[in-house]
């Protein structure tokens, strides 16, 4: 059975200012995230925006390592796309995925039915790589040694351990580079196609934000939330118990305990785990009522009363709010120090530094701007680190994420991004008053994310439907 013939003609590259795709059931292959170039001090973003209204979606893929897996030789092909095939071993390994990390309590499409959309999805990523590859896109070498090593360093492992876990898992490192290859591809060629497709016009601007309160009235929440799952069938002791684990860890959080950490080490929600528990930047309309319930007298960076929903019990937390009927949005000013990595000085290395420099400031025995005066390879170091007042989307997303993790006063632990390692301190967050230039870009970013998921869908048919397809059946 096949679908068709030549591959398309690619369209000029454009930078992209956002970054979503829909892959709902796309594999989150353990990579940090490898974002644009960025400007002054090695953190903020060429494409950040002045103002933090933005398409939501996931910044940035897993840094959790999975290596497991046991390999088969009982296989065979499922289809062809455009030469490369795809196996039934890959079908079943991305099941095993999605319904691992599903969160306890939601509800997956049957058997068969997931394997379509699971076969579905990986026809739609060889077909998107081919494209980027016949586009002249790639990912060079060292960028690829840069993203495993911060793997590894974000697993408290070198690259040589990683290795040997590998050949101890029976897998093959090679693979693995492809694979986060292939990965680092496909977010860029979806940024880039899809984007530069997305023409909001001066006009649809003026007219939508004349509207006012149809777009940019509503408030929008980023939250953070941990859940402690309730297995189905528990009794009312277990149910009991789980409760008083969520409000211990809720008290926990209240008193100004890392959210992050509390969620990487007791959420049951895989799907935000690895990102502290954020949800990201969404209208009230978007997220389930009983969170917007829950946070919308809070204040920003405050941990709101455990809730109860299907899946458990909720620690939840609100990590910034932009109401653009207020026209307001959360800023926040931070320090931060940075140790550069060099062939001499691998992430690890730098990070066992950083450790010890943030114990000092801990400890009391040297304030944070006294550490950045004398250890921080960056431009702010005669500031103390001090980065002044920023918007939300500035930052790279380890940075940012990071960022928002922190109460005022807070110290991080080493952060490790493609520039270095760093160590944060959030001074202050505020709310302020947007510009009449920055409403009317929250009103082109709210146009664009209304077409986004059109125009994503529309250029995926247009590619699978101009490659060549063939579906096999099982021997």
């Amino acid at each position: 059975m096949t679908d068709h013939s030549k591959p398309p003609t690619p369209t000029a590259p454009r930078q992209p200012r956002r970054q979503r795709f829909a892959t709902g059931l796309c594999l989150a292959l353990t990579l940090l995230m490898v974002g644009p170039e960025t400007q002054a001090q090695g953190l903020k973003r060429s494409d950040a925006p002045s103002v933090s209204p933005r398409i939501s979606g996931n910044r940035g893929l897993s840094t959790e390592l999975k290596l497991a897996g046991t390999q088969s030789t009982a296989d065979y092909i499922v289809a062809v796309v455009n030469q490369e095939p795809i196996t039934h071993m890959e079908v079943e390994k991305r099941v095993s995925r999605i319904q691992e990390s599903a969160p306890t309590g939601s509800r997956l499409p049957a058997g068969d039915a997931l394997r379509q959309q699971v076969l579905d999805a990986l026809i739609n990523e060889k077909v998107q790589l081919s494209f980027a590859r016949t586009s002249g896109m790639d990912v060079p070498e060292a960028e690829l040694d840069a993203a495993i090593e911060n793997i590894a360093t974000q697993n408290k492992i070198t690259v040589a351990d990683l290795k040997d876990r590998m050949r101890s898992d029976g897998l093959d490192y090679q693979r693995y580079r492809d694979s986060l290859r292939e990965q680092i591809l496909l977010e860029r060629v979806r940024q880039r196609e899809v984007n530069a497709r997305i023409q909001v016009s001066d006009a649809e601007v003026a007219e939508f934000y004349a509207k006012g309160a149809d777009g940019l009235g509503e408030t929008s929440y980023n939250i953070a939330h941990l859940l402690i799952a309730v297995p189905e069938g528990s009794s009312p002791a277990q149910i009991q118990a789980l409760q008083a684990k969520a409000q211990e860890l809720q008290q926990r959080a209240a008193k100004g305990e890392n959210f992050a950490q509390l969620v990487k080490a007791n959420s049951a929600d895989t799907n935000t785990r690895d990102q502290g528990g954020t949800v990201g930047m969404r209208p009230a309309s978007r997220l389930p009522d009983l969170f917007v319930d829950a946070v919308k007298t809070l204040g920003v960076g405050k941990v709101a009363p455990v809730v109860r929903s299907g899946a458990g019990f909720h620690v939840v937390k609100l990590v910034e709010r932009e109401n653009s009927g207020k026209a307001t949005y959360t800023q926040q000013r931070a320090r931060h120090i940075l140790i550069r990595t060099t062939p001499q000085l691998d992430a690890r290395a730098a990070a066992k530094r950083m450790d010890d420099i943030r114990k000092q400031i801990v400890g009391g025995q040297a304030s944070f701007a006294q550490m950045a005066r004398q250890y921080s390879e960056d431009g702010s170091a005669m500031r103390g680190g001090d980065l002044g007042w920023t918007a939300p989307g500035q930052f790279v997303p380890e940075f940012e994420k990071a960022l928002l993790a922190l109460q005022p006063g807070q110290v991080s632990e080493p952060v490790v991004t493609r520039f270095g390692v760093h160590l944060i301190q959030l001074i202050e967050r505020k709310e302020v008053e947007l510009s009449e230039q920055q409403k009317k870009e929250a009103a082109r970013s709210v146009l664009r994310e209304q077409q986004f998921e059109a125009t994503y869908e529309e250029w995926a048919k247009e590619l699978r439907a101009a490659a060549y397809v063939e579906l096999r059946d099982a021997p």
